[in-house]
This record gives C-alpha cells, sequence and structure tokens, in this order.
C-alpha cells in the first residue's frame, strides 16, 4: 500500500506548516515517494488534485481536514489529517505522530476509517442553483443573531413536521461532535450508518434531535414568510443565501472521507478525552 505521488495540503495560517511539511518532504525524499505541497490561506482557496496523487497529507485543524476531505472524496483518496490546532476530534494524530501513523498505513492499512459523508443541494424554482458535500454538517439557519426561523422537514417524502427554531443541523457521525453536540444533539459511533437531525433552540420543545438511517433522503423547505434572511451553511465553510420556497436536499454521499487514524487511540478514548469525561468538574 506504498503511495507512490502524495500531495500535502498544508494550513499556511498555522505557524508550524511550513517546518512541518519540510519535514514530512525530507521523509518521503528518503523513501523515495514523489511529492509535492499546497499552501492555502484559505478554505475558499482552489486547490488542484494532481492527476497522479495516490494519498493526501492534510497539515492543519479539523477546519482544514474538513476542506481537504471536500476536495478529493469522490478520488477516493485517503488522508492523513495531522493536528496543528488547539482541539481535534478528527485530526487526531499528533504532529509526532504522523509518521508512525503513515508507515502503519503502508504497512497493514488497519487504521483506516472510512467516514459517511453528505451530499447536498439547494432546488430554486425547479431549478438545481447549489450542491456540496460535507463531512461534519449541512446548516439552515437565520443569517441572523436569535433569529427564528420556519422550515418543513420531509423524510423520504414523509412530512416530518415544521419547525420554528433557531435553525436545523443535518449531522454526520463524524459531525455529532461538532455544531450538532453543541446543539444538544447525540453522540454517534464514527462508523455507524446514520445522520442525526438537531433543532437548535427549538421554539416548540418537544422538537428534539433526531438520528435516522443513512438511507434516507432529507428536505427541507424554506417556508414562506420569514422575518429574517435564511442562509444554508455546509461544514461551516461553504454557504449560500437561500429564499422563501427553496428546498435544500440532504442525503448520503455515495462516497466516503477515507481517513487515516492514530493506532495508539480509539474513537471513544479521543471523545473521552476531548470531553474531560473525568468525573471532575470543569470550567
Amino acid at each position: 500500500m506504498k503511495p507512490e505521488e502524495v500531495l500535502i495540503i498544508s494550513n499556511g495560517m498555522k505557524k508550524e506548516s511550513l517546518s512541518l511539511a519540510k519535514e514530512i518532504e525530507d521523509y518521503l525524499e528518503s523513501v523515495e515517494i514523489r511529492h509535492s505541497v499546497v499552501m492555502t490561506m484559505s478554505t475558499d482557496d482552489d486547490v488542484t488534485i494532481p492527476y497522479s496523487t495516490d494519498f493526501v497529507i492534510s497539515l492543519g485543524g479539523d477546519g482544514t481536514v474538513l476542506y481537504v476531505a471536500r476536495k478529493v472524496h469522490d478520488l477516493g483518496l485517503p488522508i492523513l489529517p495531522v493536528n496543528l490546532g488547539s482541539f481535534g476530534y478528527i485530526t487526531e494524530v499528533g504532529k509526532d505522530e504522523w509518521k508512525e501513523a503513515f508507515e502503519r498505513y503502508v504497512s497493514s492499512g488497519d487504521n483506516l476509517s472510512r467516514r459517511l459523508m453528505l451530499k447536498v443541494s439547494v432546488t430554486r424554482r425547479r431549478r438545481k442553483i447549489f450542491s456540496s458535500y460535507a463531512l461534519n454538517e449541512a446548516t439552515i439557519s437565520s443569517s441572523g443573531i436569535s433569529k427564528v426561523v420556519k422550515l418543513e422537514l420531509d423524510l423520504d417524502n414523509t412530512y416530518a413536521g415544521l419547525f420554528k427554531a433557531d435553525g436545523l443541523i443535518v449531522a454526520t457521525p463524524t459531525g455529532s461532535t461538532a455544531y450538532s453536540l453543541a446543539a444538544g444533539g447525540p453522540i454517534l459511533m464514527a462508523d455507524i450508518s446514520a445522520f442525526v437531525i438537531t433543532p437548535i433552540c427549538p421554539f416548540t420543545l418537544s422538537n428534539r434531535p433526531l438520528v435516522t438511517g443513512s438511507e434516507t433522503t432529507c428536505t427541507i423547505k424554506v417556508k414562506e414568510g420569514q422575518r429574517t434572511e435564511v442562509v444554508l451553511s455546509v461544514d461551516g465553510q461553504n454557504s449560500i443565501a437561500l429564499e422563501e420556497g427553496d428546498e435544500v436536499t440532504i442525503e448520503k454521499s455515495r462516497s466516503k472521507a477515507l481517513l487515516v487514524m492514530s493506532h495508539k487511540r480509539n474513537y471513544i478514548e479521543v471523545i473521552r478525552d476531548k470531553l474531560n469525561w473525568s468525573g471532575e468538574m470543569h470550567a
């Protein structure tokens, strides 16, 4: 499973990214693996993936790997996410562990995690105007602060209800520890095939988070009579303003994000440590 050509996508906003990219380049040179480096300064940067690339290393935080995952998931490229941030659920490979994780992948491949992704599209007046993919979540909400929006939810063409809330989040298992968790949603194990639909501060207290199978198609309609502007955000990075009458369709992507993980800790250990499940009080 030794890669022939590695692309390093490095977050140029992280002060350690340049030196670590050079360290990885020197290693790849020593083991005779072709490689190239792209330094990004924004999630709006348009990165071209060379045709011959068969492995990607992401240097940054969770935001960087979300960006990289959207760029390469349909190419079937494994991603080694190396954490240069302060708090990473997805990028749980430390900057001192990348070599060990890479060599483990090359030797056995047993540290590859296949993560479900979302396919998100917007239809306006019967015409598709937007399409994107998400590793974490798709969020429909007000563009202002504390503004209630009215959204109709259909699940597989069955009316599931009208939600008056600050918004709705549809998250993957990977994204269940992100915005959805902060909004009161449950944590899903990373390898299960499901979505979680989480209302944000619902007007009706009986509106609760809902876990549904990943084969379910979620359709969210922006109802008439909104008192605020409504926006769709994908992974908190890719967004579009919505209009009354727009329909947002969220379904499982046919391709998955392939993440190379550390073998030193499993998913439970990661969330236990990140959430400080120690039985003690934390500020």
